[in-house]
């Protein structure tokens, strides 16, 4: 009794440890048994298994096999012999042979077609036929399931020990992997806790505790730092199965993710008063949601954003201090539109449902707060709504599209130009010709001024001569 408690304590610590059940623990061992058994005593023929009592830490060893017509092992032993006495003839049987066999294996491609099962092999190692099964079993039948008990002779040797212990290691280690893959599963579109293990390279590995999950850089916030030991909450994009285990991808990056924090910190959208219905994000920048109700004394903006921003902003300082711009949703798309461009004040909006496109006027002094800094104002606005959105000004007429500020600066600039064209090409014809009779006289006066520098020089020469003898002569004489 003392080894049956040592091991059924044994097997409740792995459970616990691997996140595994007993059943799984136990058909562990009575596998492990049947390959021990095997490796030591067991026959050519013989479908081993074993049934473990793990409260009395006792072990029945059974040859099981399925019973089976006389027919079919007579069969297969026929097709056999076939094959030996075929194996067995001369080179010059050779060909006949080959064509003996063509028809033997076109006959049951006939029957087949016709409707009739395929012929199965008998298999002796589990299998019995019917008519030995009855000298075993006085009552059985076809597809009954024979079990002989089979006793080992001797105790387990140091090989058959190791050959279980590696089995015992491997299944474990399988069905470890099994609890895993089943648990993350399920997780797949929800947001989990982790801390960040190490980072090797660009990834980031994530432990989430019973595995180790991977964060790439695609699925990372730009300029967000991760340092080991953060904790941080992340989003489970997807868990396949790998030979090495299961593999989990995580996300900072996913629009899901902002919409799973909403459902975690407000009750309004938890209990479904508030429906998220649409979101549109750049992650690490800003991210704009359209939240609806359809009950009448619940604000939906007011109840996400909380008394004095206080449930926004756990929201924002959770993925890293980006910006959240929460609008209502409308089933008018004007309306909606217009609510999208915010915090930008809209005039009009025009509207063509063929081609899903809008063009939205504003005032001059708003048209670069909806356009946003690079268009991303604009741009969220666009996908938010799924309509392709053009911004107006309502003195300038300067268009600008929703794919960002800088093709709206461009139309400008070549607008500008436009306008500046035909002055320039009207100011050409004037001025190129003025410019070359003002230019060969410039290079005239440039030769004529040569000359005269000369004379100057020369002219200067001799008085320098003069100077210098007056200094030699007052030299002479203070000397003497």
């Amino acid at each position: 009794m003392a080894n049956s408690n040592e091991i059924l304590q044994a097997a409740k610590q792995i459970c616990e440890e691997k996140n595994i059940t007993l059943e799984s623990v136990i058909e562990t061992i009575e596998a492990a048994l049947a390959v021990a058994y095997r490796k030591d005593f067991g026959e050519k023929n013989q479908n081993v298994k074993v049934e473990y009592d793990i409260n009395s830490a006792q072990a029945r060893v059974f040859d099981v096999k399925t019973v089976v017509t006389d027919e079919k092992a007579a069969l297969t032993e026929l097709l056999r012999e076939e094959k030996k006495a075929k194996e067995e003839a001369g080179e010059t049987e050779a060909k006949d042979s080959l064509n003996e066999e063509r028809l033997v294996k076109e006959a049951p491609k006939e029957e087949t077609e016709e409707g009739e099962e395929k012929i199965e092999r008998f298999n002796p190692k589990t299998e019995i036929t019917l008519t030995e099964a009855k000298k075993l079993k006085k009552g059985a039948k076809l597809d009954d399931v024979i079990k002989t008990e089979l006793f080992p002779p001797a105790a387990y040797g140091r090989m058959a020990a190791q050959t279980a212990k590696q089995v015992i290691i491997q299944r474990l280690r399988e069905a470890e992997r099994d609890t895993i893959y089943k648990e993350f599963k399920n997780k797949e579109g929800e947001v989990i806790n982790g801390t960040i293990q190490r980072q090797e390279g660009k990834m980031v590995l994530i432990d989430l505790g019973p595995a180790t999950a991977l964060l790439p850089p695609s699925e990372q916030i730009p300029r967000e730092r991760y340092t080991p030991g953060q904790r941080l909450k992340l989003y489970v994009v997807a868990v396949n199965i790998t030979p090495k285990g299961p593999e989990i991808i995580l996300s900072r990056s996913h629009p899901e993710m902002v919409k799973k924090l909403f459902f975690l910190e407000v009750p309004e959208v938890s209990n479904g008063a508030v429906e998220i219905k649409a979101i549109a994000r750049e992650a690490g920048s800003r991210t704009k949601i359209a939240v609806a109700t359809n009950q009448k004394n619940i604000d939906p903006v007011g109840s996400c954003v909380g008394q004095r921003g206080s449930r926004v902003q756990t929201i924002i300082s959770e993925i890293g201090g980006e910006k959240i711009d929460i609008i209502e949703w409308e089933d008018d798309p004007v309306k909606f539109i217009t609510n999208a461009l915010s915090p930008a004040k809209v005039l009009n909006v025009k509207t063509n449902e063929s081609d899903k496109t809008a063009l939205a006027e504003v005032k001059e002094d708003q048209l670069s707060l909806a356009i946003g800094k690079a268009g991303q104002n604009v741009r969220l606005s666009a996908k938010l709504s799924g309509w392709k959105i053009d911004i107006v000004s309502d003195k300038s007429g300067r268009v600008s599209q929703a794919d960002g500020a800088k093709k709206a600066e461009v139309k400008d600039g070549a607008k500008s130009n436009e306008e500046k064209k035909p002055e320039e090409v009207a100011k050409a014809p004037e001025e190129e010709p003025g410019q070359e009779k003002k230019a060969k006289p410039a290079k005239a006066e440039k030769k004529e001024e040569q000359p005269v520098e000369e004379k100057k020089v020369k002219k200067e020469e001799p008085k320098a001569k003069e100077k210098t003898a007056e200094a030699k002569k007052e030299k002479k004489e203070d000397s003497k």
